[in-house]
Parts: structure tokens; sequence; C-alpha cells
């Protein structure tokens, strides 16, 4: 199931960032149907975010998204819609301090696939380049560190701006500046190989 969810190089979905205020407000006074709303406008985000941050490990985002969706059903009674944060940000909070608990926790990986998979009208060579520097991606991806890699996936994945990144991760726009000036700078050296190839 893992390789299937880590499709590194398909189109970002681009949810708006808001729910309706009433569909919050009812769904902060426990109203499940609300809460479902909220669960389908921001489950592909968060998936994504997660199975990008665990890299090797997406295997388990599916769990993560789960737990991350548990803990703001539990919480969302307190979220402040005038707070700092908007709804979409504080979920990528909750998804991103669960994905850096699981990296830390530092399960065995269960590596993807590097067979090749030959679509019926594409060209095998092609395919398999394609392959392989989907592969390297993840693996240069994954060999960030968890702080920087959140920041390369929520600026090149996910669209976010700096200052809903820095909303995410709790920092000053100037320090995701620069974390994702290093992410991007280890990702090139990490494709350089299979790039100049």
């Amino acid at each position: 199931m893992g390789a299937k969810l880590l499709r590194w190089t398909a189109a970002r979905a681009a949810p708006s960032r808001t729910v309706d205020g009433t569909v919050l407000s009812r769904a902060q006074a426990g109203d499940e149907t609300a809460f479902r709303t909220i669960y389908r406008h921001h489950h592909r985000q968060v998936f994504a975010f997660l199975a990008r941050m665990l890299g090797e490990r997406g295997h388990e985002a599916e769990d993560l998204l789960q737990e991350t969706f548990v803990r703001v059903f539990r919480a969302l009674p307190r979220f402040r819609e005038d707070g700092p944060a908007q709804l979409s940000t504080w979920i990528l909070t909750i998804a991103y301090r669960l994905a850096v608990n699981a990296l830390r926790r530092g399960r065995p990986c269960v590596p993807l696939s590097e067979a090749p998979v030959a679509s019926e009208e594409g060209d095998p060579d092609q395919e398999l380049r394609r392959r392989q520097l989907e592969q390297a991606l993840i693996r240069a991806v994954s060999d960030l560190p968890p702080e920087h890699r959140a920041v390369f996936v929520l600026r090149d994945y996910e669209d976010l701006s700096y200052a809903e990144i820095a909303a995410v991760l709790d920092l000053e726009v100037g320090t995701v500046k620069s974390r994702l000036s290093r992410a991007r700078s280890r990702v090139r050296e990490g494709l350089k190989d299979i790039i100049d190839a």
C-alpha cells in the first residue's frame, strides 16, 4: 500500500484553506457530521504531508492520519477561529508533531520497491528513468532532518506561504527561508548523480 500512496510527482491537490464558520462551530459543539465535513476538507492535504514527511516509511501515514484527526476532534473545542492560526495550519501542526515523533522512534523502514513498472503506452527506458528519479527524490527528502523536511514538503509540495509554514512549525519566517534554502540544496545534491547520469 505504501508505494502506491507516495506519488511524489503527482499534481498537488489545492484545497481551500477555510471551512465555513458554521460548520466549524457545529463541529466544536460535537456535531459528528460537521466534523466529517472538516475531515473531508483537509484529509488529503494532511495525508500527502504525512506520507512525504515519513518518506520510505510512508506506509505509516494512514495510521498517523487517523491519529491526527482523533487529536483534532479532541482539541477542536479549544480552537479559536479568531486566533493566530487558520484551521488548516493548526491541523498541519498536529500532523507535523506526530510525524516528527514517529521519525524519532526510528522504527525500521519498509523500503519501497525499486522495480520499474512499465506503462502499456510508455517507453520502458523513460519509465525506468522516471521511477529512478522518483526513488532518488524520496531518498533525498527522507535524508533531510525532520525540521528541514517539513519546510521543504510544506513549501514545495503543499504550496504553503512562508507565513503559513512559520505558523505550522512555530518558527520565524526568516528561519523558514533559511531551512528551505538548506533543504533544497541538500535535495539537489541527493539528485545530482541521477540527473547527471
